[in-house]
């Protein structure tokens, strides 16, 4: 109760305090209002007086004060209280609650049908797989099958659209995600979001900057197959007005001087041309390779910017160049001069100090040391040694910076062969043991039928690029079915070589060979020849032109060789002087994309002494996989007492094959039916008798670094001992 007490006083005193702020708040509004729109109503006003005792007037803080009446007190504290009810005591049967409870009689009203919107009628219609409105008339270009590009019929106003809409279905998410039938239309209105963000960007590309792109998706037909009725979209495109070229700046070129009109040709774009931002890229390689090639090494190209003003359907493009002045060159600054000198690289160089810098001299020098195989990184930096004057070009040199690669190679093979029998190989070499390009090789053969040791010396870009001085020594036995040579033989060359990066359409070679050997013809049925020595000295030259597009598998152009090697043999006693000469030609003509045909001759003769005083390993003989396919090597031309072959004075060979693709294994599998004939005769001068015939099929696989051949052949009007099918396995073809 006490507590009761109290918290009844702390109440009067709250209200005693509100009645305070009260009074205190009309007196104060009373006195601020002066228009009587304001005041309180009168009626109001004595009411509110009525309820304030005269002392909270006279004294409002003190009578908050002061303590409450009893009859206060005890009024507070009954509302506080309330009865006190016993809390297990029985509820009253009305429970205070006076509203009727529903009879039996209830119902819920029915309700009334609502009339259909009509719009809202035929777009659930359209949502049903119904026919979609009557659409404009276009262009229909099929991405796929679940989606079609729309242009406008008139081809004038998109005349790219075969390009735009191959590069759109290279790029668009519907074609690459979208199944047949086996995604929904949410899915496929996702995807459409993100291709049609991929159009808009498109036809800026091309300039077309206020394009309008409409998307429409044919939804299911209810109780229809999934693959017969899935859900497609289709994008009408109209393309409006295509913005051109307006003002084009392009920095410092302008200052090029007599320069600048080649310069500014090169670039291409002119004020009024269609806008393309493609363009725009291809442009800036283009003036940034003739920048390059007219001599400004220090130029720069800065990030293009272009503005299109859509009131004036224009765009201003805007490049920093800056060309700086011209140089020339130099010359080139080996940072290892111990392994590549300078002057050993400016000899690999294709300028001269003096010429004009042309960056294309920069790379073709970059990959010509690449391909020595003595470096696996090279950067040629230019540096100016002597500043412009006056309008003259400045001089630089470049810095070349390399990191070596592997020097030393061992190499091996194990082979064996039919007809040839065991055959191991191994070799040796250091590239550079003599600098610079100083190659060192030793090989060894181990065979049934070949042994050979032999040591080589070599310096490659020899006062040239890709000329090559070459040493070699060696001595070997080979035995053959038409002879058996021990053979010693010095040689050296000069040549000007033709390569898989760099090839050349003229290549020319000139040597000399100092040969002893001691051969005789093949055994046969255990009986051996009397075998002959022969003293041989030869001046062997060479010359080739090279049109076709590619040294491994040409496809078009032609090849042309001749080989003189004049020769003086001295054999028990007897000197004789005599030429032998080889001429090859071939010829490769396309047949559209898919097929090639080629086709070769070749023909030789050795004119000035008879066969009996030319050794047998310098005769002419025909037969093998480079020569007539479907029989063995060396098997075609004379034959001896003893029924084996004994080679001829002159050659003639013919190849026609055709190289068809298939389309199978990735574009990579060919098949190549052939047709070979060749013979070789007693006489200098071919007479095409007894020609003999190889037909067969081949297969080429191409990969990265050319053909590799398979051909199974077989002789036409095969003889007693040939064999009816020859393999021959290869890389490269035939010829």
């Amino acid at each position: 109760m006490e507590c009761l007490a109290a918290r009844s006083n702390t109440v009067w005193q709250i209200e005693r305090r509100l009645a305070v702020a009260i009074v205190r708040t009309t007196l104060v509004a009373g006195l601020l209002l002066s228009r009587p729109a304001f005041a309180q109503n009168r009626d109001t006003e004595a009411e509110l007086k009525a309820l304030i005792p005269d002392s909270a007037v006279a004294d409002p803080d003190a009578w908050a004060k002061a303590p409450p009446p009893a009859e206060a007190a005890q009024a507070a504290a009954d509302t506080v209280a309330g009865p006190q009810l016993d809390p297990n005591s029985p509820m009253a049967e009305d429970g205070g609650i006076h509203l009727p409870w529903p009879d039996e009689k209830f119902s819920v009203p029915e309700l009334v049908s609502l009339e259909p919107d009509p719009d809202l009628a035929e777009a659930l219609k359209a949502g049903q797989g119904e026919p979609l409105p009557e659409r404009a008339e276009g262009d229909v270009q099929q991405i796929s099958r679940r989606l079609a590009l729309v242009f406008p019929a008139d081809p004038a106003a998109m005349p790219m659209r075969g390009a735009f809409a191959e590069r759109f279905g290279a790029l668009s998410t519907i074609k690459r995600l979208s199944g047949e039938g086996d995604d929904n239309i949410a899915q496929l209105s996702a995807r459409a979001r993100t291709d049609d963000n991929l159009l808009r960007r498109l036809l800026r590309v091309y300039g077309y900057y206020d394009a309008e792109v409409t998307q429409t998706i044919s939804a299911i037909e209810p109780g229809a197959a999934a693959a017969a009725s899935a859900p497609s979209i289709r994008f009408d495109i109209s393309p409006g007005p295509r913005y051109r070229f307006a003002l084009i700046t392009l920095g410092d070129l302008p200052g090029t001087g007599s320069q600048y009109p080649a310069l500014r040709s090169a670039f291409g774009i002119q004020t009024g041309d269609p806008l393309d931002n493609d363009r725009i890229v291809v442009s800036q390689q283009k003036l940034d390779e003739a920048l390059g090639e007219q001599g400004y090494a220090f130029a720069r190209l800065g990030e293009a910017e272009l503005v299109a003003d859509h009131r004036r359907e224009e765009g201003d493009l805007s490049i920093p160049v800056t060309t700086g002045a011209q140089y020339r060159f130099g010359g080139v600054v080996s940072k290892l001069p111990d392994f590549l000198s300078s002057k050993h690289l400016e000899d690999i160089a294709r300028f001269a100090p003096g010429d004009l810098y042309k960056r294309s001299l920069v790379d073709d020098l970059r990959r010509a040391i690449v391909a020595t195989g003595l470096v696996s990184s090279i950067t040629l930096e230019p540096r100016e040694t002597e500043a412009p004057q006056s309008g003259s070009p400045g001089t630089l040199v470049l810095d070349a910076t390399m990191a070596k690669a592997p020097l030393r190679t061992i190499a091996g093979a194990v082979g064996y062969d039919s007809g040839e029998g065991f055959r191991l190989e191994a070799s040796w070499e250091h590239r550079n043991l003599f600098p610079p390009e100083g190659l060192l090789r030793l090989r060894a053969v181990a065979g049934t039928n070949e042994q050979l040791a032999g040591v080589t010396l070599r310096r490659n870009n020899f006062r040239g690029r890709d000329q090559v001085l070459t040493f070699d020594l060696y001595g070997n036995l080979v035995k053959r079915t038409a002879y058996v040579a021990k053979t010693v033989a010095a040689t050296a060359s000069f040549e000007k070589l033709t390569t898989l990066i760099f090839q050349k359409p003229w290549v020319w070679s000139v040597g000399l060979e100092a040969v002893a050997t001691n051969e005789r013809p093949g055994d046969t049925a255990g009986i051996s020849a009397k075998p002959q020595t022969y003293y041989v000295l030869a001046l062997p030259l060479r010359a080739a032109v090279d049109t076709s597009d590619n040294l491994l598998d040409p496809t078009r152009g032609f090849r042309a060789a001749l080989r003189v090697s004049p020769e003086a043999s001295l054999s028990g006693g007897r000197k004789v002087g005599y030429a032998r000469i080889q001429a090859d030609a071939s010829v490769y003509l396309p047949l559209g994309k898919a097929a090639v045909v080629a086709a070769r001759v070749r023909l030789g003769t050795i004119a000035g002494a008879d066969i009996v005083d030319i050794a047998p390993s310098r005769r002419f003989y025909a037969g093998g996989g480079g020569s007539v396919r479907g029989y063995g090597f060396q098997e075609i031309g004379p034959r001896d007492a003893l029924g084996l072959p004994s080679g001829g004075r002159s050659l003639s060979e013919f190849s026609l094959e055709a190289r068809v693709k298939t389309g199978l294994l990735g574009g990579g599998l060919s098949i190549v039916p052939f047709i070979d004939g060749g013979n070789a005769d007693v006489e200098s001068t071919p007479h095409f008798r007894d020609v003999r015939l190889g037909a067969g099929l081949g297969l080429r696989y191409q990969t990265g670094f050319g053909p590799i051949r398979v051909d199974v052949a077989t002789p036409i009007g095969r003889r007693a001992g040939e064999s009816p099918v020859a393999v021959y396995v290869s890389l490269g073809q035939a010829f």
